[in-house]
């Protein structure tokens, strides 16, 4: 696969992703800088989802984006890191970020995740999603501090709904995020992640991580509603989108049989007119 198409198939990753609208209405230079965010994160996240290769290889491939990116902070050639070069340079993008992401994905690789204790599922979200949103608030041209709280608490909040809403999908690559503490709360004792989303009590262990969630997006928007520094309207629009899909799921709720919530076009698009007129 060329370059050109490799870049052709993300872009019409990113079209189809709910991160679209968000990334269409930043400025040039950051929308471009998120989009070769968004381009790491599905390569390292495609190693960890290719069920298909072992997964010492797929360990090994990791630990090449990992020598890349040493390659590329020391200024070497870069290898499969060299497009992350110019936001790198430009926004200050901290490489102990990339590597969160990466170390995220070894969770993965190293086993299926089957019902984490939630330290472990905390670990995980700051890994693949509080890592991404630190490098986010950077080309936000966010100050450190809010930064900070903001990567925390919206990357939780997006991550817990991602896992929520992904349940069949997950469990059909063998994986289960829910945490074992509130599965047993719930009164699941299983790990095994079919039998697990297909018992009905399933629901309260949902509805438990989704009260979870709920709160890391008011933190979030407490934060959001300072004011503090930056372009925030793409976190904005992200917290509203995530926000109403969650919103839906509680309402439909977890026992199966199940359907996937999807925002349908029209009302993506009244959430973001809302975001840019409410500002």
């Amino acid at each position: 696969m060329t370059v050109e198409t490799d870049n052709a198939a993300l872009q019409a990753q990113v079209s189809r992703s709910s991160f679209y609208a968000a990334m269409r209405i930043m400025p040039k230079a950051e929308r471009e800088a998120m989009f070769a965010i968004y381009k790491f994160c599905r390569l390292v996240d495609d190693i960890a989802d290719d069920g298909t290769r072992a997964r010492p290889q797929r360990a090994r491939e990791l630990d090449v984006w990992r020598s890349d990116l040493a390659a590329l902070y020391d200024g070497r050639p870069a290898g499969h890191a060299a497009f992350l070069a110019q936001p790198v340079h430009a926004f200050g993008l901290r490489q102990a970020d990339f590597l969160a992401v990466i170390d995220g994905m070894d969770m993965d690789v190293a086993e299926d995740i089957r019902a984490p204790d939630l330290a472990t599922l905390d670990l995980y979200c700051d890994r693949v999603a509080c890592a991404v949103g630190r490098l986010s608030t950077r080309i936000f041209g966010m100050e450190e501090k809010p930064g900070l709280e903001l990567a925390h608490e919206l990357g939780r909040a997006l991550q817990l709904t991602n896992i929520l809403r992904d349940l069949d999908e997950d469990a059909g690559m063998g994986r289960l995020y829910l945490p074992e503490e509130l599965l047993r709360q719930a009164g699941i004792a299983t790990t095994d992640p079919n039998v697990a989303i297909g018992d009905p009590r399933v629901d309260g262990a949902c509805r438990a991580l989704a009260e979870r969630a709920l709160g890391h997006f008011a933190a979030a928007d407490r934060l959001l509603r300072s004011r503090p520094h930056g372009r925030l309207l793409a976190p904005k629009m992200m917290e509203a989108v995530y926000r109403a899909m969650l919103t839906d799921m509680l309402a439909r709720g977890w026992a199966p049989p199940r359907q996937r919530v999807r925002i349908a076009k029209p009302r993506l698009l009244w959430i973001v007119l809302r975001c840019i007129l409410l500002g």
